[in-house]
């Protein structure tokens, strides 16, 4: 079994849910491939009966390993997505973090999540991803998104002016602190807290929510993912910036962005017995009776 491991570091009540991971896979004669950086931050904490092998880029193990397991929170398997990129390495969130939209395999069943993965007892769930393109290449050749791109302002003091266009029909200019355009993974992050709708992980479209819109009457709208999104922002002298998941660059105003579906998908392991809709109802506490 050979297998990468991502992570960013881990707390002491964690360790030994992690070294229980790692013992397992030894035992399998698992050639393991760890992030140098994770490898570096726990190498005093986890003992290793086999020198891992270690990597920074997609290069490295692009061809060499059968799954990723992301050590960590939502936002841990977030930044696996630029370096797995159109691999097609699988990923399986391992949470260690607190709500676990993404991370769906809680830290107490590492182990028998593991055992159904030997088995191939899983399902691949393909996640569209976003792609941002602008004149300056402000995120070079990881110009994509899992979750969603946001444009927002730095000063509680004014409102951005962002004129929109889907397949260059014009839709409307927002006067907002700033908009978000989410995939279907990220209806139920950013874009559910400024009240935009929740799309199942397979719909194929994308959700335009703004950020605190001045006018009352603005609400998100579901687009087909095949649409081309342009923004057009036309505020000046305000400070703004861009994000892409959890990437942000600083943007010079005016400027024009294109967004539209990435080539290729994510793929995310999905063990048996679960699903969307009861990671909802768990994440967000639908049906639960309160009234007791």
């Amino acid at each position: 079994m050979k297998v990468a491991l991502f992570g960013k570091t881990i707390s002491a009540n964690d360790v030994p849910y992690l070294q229980g991971f790692i013992d397992r896979l030894g035992s399998l004669n698992g050639l393991v491939h760890l992030y140098e950086p994770f490898f570096n931050a726990i190498r005093e904490k986890i003992h290793f009966g086999r020198q891992p092998i270690t990597f920074t880029t997609q290069q490295e193990i692009r061809g060499k390993v059968e799954y990723l397991f992301s050590i960590g929170g939502d936002g841990t398997l977030l930044d696996t997505i630029t370096l797995v990129g159109n691999s097609e390495i699988p990923v399986i969130g391992i949470n260690m973090g607190r709500l676990g939209f993404l991370s769906g395999i809680p830290k107490e069943e590492i182990l028998p999540a593991l055992d159904e993965i030997i088995g191939k007892r899983y399902s691949i769930d393909e996640r569209t991803l976003l792609r941002l393109e602008t004149t300056e290449k402000l995120f070079g050749e990881l110009n994509y998104a899992l979750n969603d791109f946001t444009i927002y302002k730095s000063s509680p003091n004014s409102m951005l002016t962002i004129k929109l266009f889907v397949n260059d029909d014009y839709l409307n200019t927002y006067w907002a602190d700033g908009l978000i355009v989410a995939t279907p993974t990220g209806s139920t992050a950013y874009s559910l807290s400024c009240t935009g709708p929740i799309l199942t992980p397979d719909s194929e479209n994308f959700v335009i929510t703004p950020i605190a819109s001045h006018n009352l009457t603005v609400r998100p709208i579901v687009i087909p993912d095949t649409c081309i999104i342009r923004i057009m922002i036309e505020t000046r002298n305000i400070e703004c910036y861009i994000g892409l998941d959890s990437r942000i660059r600083k943007l010079d105003v005016p400027m024009e962005l294109v967004i539209k579906k990435e080539d290729f998908k994510i793929h995310l392991l999905r063990m048996p017995g679960r699903n969307f809709f009861e990671t909802i109802r768990a994440k967000l506490k639908w049906g639960l009776d309160i009234r007791n």
